[in-house]
C-alpha cells in the first residue's frame, strides 16, 4: 500500500496552521528578528506595530496589541513567544464576540442569500455548505443567481450534480430576480430545509449592483415576507485591505448578516479578518483554508487567533 493511502486525514488545526502558515510565518519572522538581543523601548513597539499593520490586522488593533505588549515590560528583554503569546490573547479577545454559526433557523425554505465579488469563492462555498447541509440530513436546493456569468452558472450546476441538489438556472443574461422568485416558489413546492441563492458580484458598477440586489431580495419576499433569512458575504482574504470596503458595499446593498471568508490558504494578509471584525462586528460563520468540503469549517476565534500568532494548541 503507498504511503498516501496510509496517510491519516489532516485534523482541522493541522489545515487551519497550514492554511495560515504565510501569515503566521511572515508575522513570526519579523517579530523574531526585531526583539534579538534589544531591550523593548517605544522605538521598539512602535516597528512590531508596523508589522502587525503590514499583516493586516488594521491599524487600532495593532496599536492595542503593542500597547499590550508594552505593558511592565520596558527596558526588558523580551522574547519573540512573549510578543505572540500577546497577539494570540487581543487577537482571541477581538474575535471571540463574532465567533457564531450559521444556524439554520425554523423558516422552511430557509433561505440563504450569497453575495461577494466575482472571484471571492462564492459558487465554491455553496457548493461546500450544500454539502455540509446534505450530511446534516437536510434537503436542499441551489439557485444559480449569478445570471451574468455562464461559468457560474455551470460550476453551480457541477455542485448540484455533486451533492445530489437540484438546481434552478436560466440562460446567461437572464433576470436574476425572476430565477429568485422561481428558486423560492421551487423550493417552497419541494418541501425544501435550505435554498442557497447565488448572486453576482460586479463591484465596478455599484449602482446596477445596488438596484440588481434590491430587486431579488425585494421579489423574495413576495413568496416569503421573511425572506431572505441570512445573507451570508464572501470574503477572499488574498484581497487584504479591499476586504473592508466589500464589506461596507454590500452591507449597504444587501444587509449581510454574516461572513465567511475564504482563500486564507493562499496569502499572507490573514489578518485581514481581525480588521474587519474590529471595524464591522458581523458576526464570521465559517473559514475556509483549501479546496475540499472539509476545508470550510465554522469559525473559532481561539484557534484563529493561536494559529495566526504561529502557537500550538495546548
Amino acid at each position: 500500500m503507498s504511503d498516501i493511502a496510509n496517510e491519516k486525514p489532516k485534523s482541522w488545526w493541522q489545515r487551519l496552521t497550514g492554511g495560515l502558515k504565510r501569515t503566521s510565518a511572515s508575522i513570526g519572522s519579523a517579530i523574531t528578528d526585531l526583539v534579538a538581543k534589544r531591550k523593548l523601548d517605544g522605538t521598539l513597539l512602535d516597528e512590531i506595530e508596523e508589522v502587525l499593520i503590514r499583516a493586516d490586522l488594521g491599524v487600532d488593533v495593532a496599536a492595542r496589541i503593542a500597547a499590550a505588549v508594552g505593558e511592565g515590560r520596558y527596558d526588558k528583554a523580551i522574547s519573540a513567544d512573549e510578543v505572540k503569546a500577546v497577539l494570540a490573547a487581543e487577537v482571541e479577545k477581538t474575535l471571540t464576540p463574532v465567533a457564531r454559526p450559521l444556524e439554520i433557523g425554523d423558516a422552511k425554505p430557509f433561505v440563504i442569500l450569497v453575495v461577494g465579488v466575482n472571484g471571492s469563492g462564492k459558487t465554491t462555498t455553496i457548493g461546500k455548505l450544500a454539502e455540509k447541509f446534505r450530511r446534516e440530513g437536510r434537503k436542499v436546493m441551489l439557485a444559480a443567481g449569478d445570471t451574468f456569468r455562464a461559468a457560474a452558472i455551470d460550476q453551480l450546476k457541477i455542485w448540484g450534480t455533486r451533492t445530489g441538489a437540484p438546481v434552478i438556472a436560466s440562460t446567461p443574461g437572464a433576470d436574476a430576480a425572476s430565477l429568485a422568485f422561481e428558486a423560492v416558489t421551487a423550493a417552497k413546492a419541494q418541501d425544501i430545509d435550505v435554498l442557497l441563492v447565488d448572486t453576482a458580484g460586479r463591484l465596478q458598477n455599484k449602482a446596477v449592483l445596488m438596484d440588481e440586489l434590491d430587486k431579488v431580495v425585494r421579489v423574495m419576499k413576495k413568496v416569503d415576507a421573511t425572506a431572505p433569512h441570512a445573507v451570508l458575504l464572501v470574503l477572499d482574504a488574498t484581497v487584504g485591505q479591499n476586504a473592508l470596503q466589500q464589506v461596507e458595499v454590500f452591507q449597504k446593498t444587501a444587509g449581510v448578516t454574516g461572513l465567511a471568508m475564504t482563500k486564507l490558504d493562499g496569502t499572507a494578509r490573514g489578518g485581514i479578518l481581525v480588521a474587519v471584525a474590529a471595524k464591522f462586528g458581523l458576526p464570521v460563520h465559517m473559514i475556509g483554508v483549501g479546496e475540499g468540503v472539509e476545508d470550510l469549517e465554522p469559525f473559532n476565534a481561539r484557534d484563529f487567533a493561536r494559529a495566526i500568532a504561529g502557537i500550538e494548541p495546548n
